[in-house]
């Protein structure tokens, strides 16, 4: 079942279009990363579904027979990427607060506080005031928020790029929880992130959608096979290393300083002959890998497509 369907959704801001005719839907309980570089129009089309955007064009449908932002926004959660607190609050404070602007009666609104706030880790936290809280908590608040009202989708915009390591794997960790209840929609710039918690992609670039699939479909479309070869700085290494670009074998060869990253027609005949060459020309190795391309070569090539 789809809990949202969006038909050639457009937001143009005067002359100039940040989203352009995005249609796709969101199956219940997936979890799905919006892609793309900074400026591809994803904070926009967040802001559309979350209702605080008009489009300028488009349809936006939650679940079945749900036309408008009014009938559907209650059902979501949305996390912006720089979320804003009153810092004089304490967490448990700012929770009861998000949870009767949803429509939460009082007594419903304490019970959920207490619930989600121990789903989050911050129960220990909770009367301390916002203002002690480091980043991660501050993140995980947050998410708290958006959670309090049981929506049916979660809408995430960046949620761990503004996190030291420690406060990201938190946020990551969570969120691996969160989506086995809730349908989950976020967005990122860093694919690591994708790859760990995401059942399907969507990729956009200069306000389009240019890719979409789950991860393993778009693994298998875009994988090739690839060698990684790191020889000593010493000339003679150095030269041999940038002949590799001429092989048969090679399709495409990026090569930096000592290292090449070698696309090759196929993976075993290639490391085989990359071993015998280096062995009868004495080339001093220092590291040979054989794998496939990675989610962020696939991001690469579409992107750069268009």
């Amino acid at each position: 079942m789809d809990v949202l369907k969006i038909t050639q959704l457009t937001k143009d801001f005067g002359k100039e279009s940040a989203v352009r005719g995005l249609t796709f839907q969101l199956e219940q309980g997936k979890c799905v990363a919006l892609l793309g570089a900074n400026g591809a129009g994803k904070t926009t089309t967040l802001r559309m579904l979350a209702g605080l955007l008009q489009p300028t064009s488009g349809h936006i449908a939650f679940g079945e027979n749900h036309d408008s932002l009014i009938d559907y926004r209650k059902l979501l959660g949305y996390l912006p990427q720089q979320p804003t607190f009153y810092g004089w609050m304490s967490g448990r404070e700012y929770i009861r607060f998000a949870a009767r602007l949803s429509g939460m009666e009082k007594k419903d609104a304490d019970y959920h506080s207490e619930v989600v706030l121990e789903k989050v880790g911050l129960q220990d936290a909770a009367r301390r005031r916002i203002s002690g809280y480091s980043g991660g908590m501050k993140q995980r608040l947050g998410l708290a928020q958006a959670l309090v009202h049981k929506p049916r989708l979660l809408l995430l915009d960046e949620p761990v790029s503004a996190l030291d390591p420690i406060g990201r794997r938190e946020v990551i960790n969570l969120l691996r929880q969160i989506k086995e209840e809730t349908t989950v929609l976020f967005s990122t710039h860093v694919l690591h992130d994708a790859e760990e918690i995401c059942d399907d992609i969507l990729v956009m670039a200069k306000g389009q959608l240019v890719e979409q699939g789950t991860l393993t479909s778009l693994r298998e479309k875009y994988r090739q096979p690839l060698v990684i070869v790191q020889v000593e700085r010493e000339q003679a290494a150095l030269s041999w290393l940038n002949s590799l670009k001429s092989k048969p074998y090679v399709i495409e060869a990026e090569i930096k300083g000592d290292i090449a990253e070698l696309t090759v027609h196929e993976l075993g005949s290639a490391r085989d002959e990359l071993i015998r060459d280096a062995a009868e020309k004495r080339i001093p190795l220092m590291r040979l890998e054989a794998g496939s391309s990675s989610l962020e070569d696939m991001f690469v090539k579409v992107v750069s497509e268009q």
